[in-house]
């Protein structure tokens, strides 16, 4: 049975620093590009960042590009949302999810697997 489990979320003033980790079980991690996304309430499931494989092709929305980082530690199984300078705007639950193909997508939908998300709050 796969199993995503994100971390690390919670409360941050605007303008501080968060990092998200995602975990994986059930899968072969290294074998699996991943995707971050994140919900709002109100407003839609929006991509915020993809990594290939082995974290060769990495790409972001253009709302989070010079802000957000994401990695990876295939020898870990786990993927990490490095975010810094959060604006109000970034506050949502953040989710991860893996999938086999080889670069990353920004379509929720191409994603076989899906985490149950973290809040991630922005506060003043």
């Amino acid at each position: 049975q796969v199993h995503l489990v994100e971390s690390g979320g919670g409360l941050v003033q605007a303008g501080g620093s968060l990092r998200v980790s995602c975990t994986a079980s059930g899968i072969s991690f290294s074998n699996h590009r991943m995707g971050w996304f994140r919900q709002a309430p109100g407003k839609e499931r929006e991509f915020v960042a993809g990594i290939s494989r082995l974290g060769v092709i990495i790409e972001y929305a253009d709302s989070v590009k010079g802000r957000f980082t994401t990695t990876r530690d295939n020898a870990k199984n786990t993927v990490y949302l490095q975010m810094n300078s959060l604006k109000f705007e970034d506050a949502a639950v953040y989710y991860c999810a893996a999938d086999p193909g080889r670069v990353p997508t920004r379509q929720w939908i191409s994603y076989a697997y899906r985490g149950q998300g973290i809040q991630v709050t922005v506060s003043s």
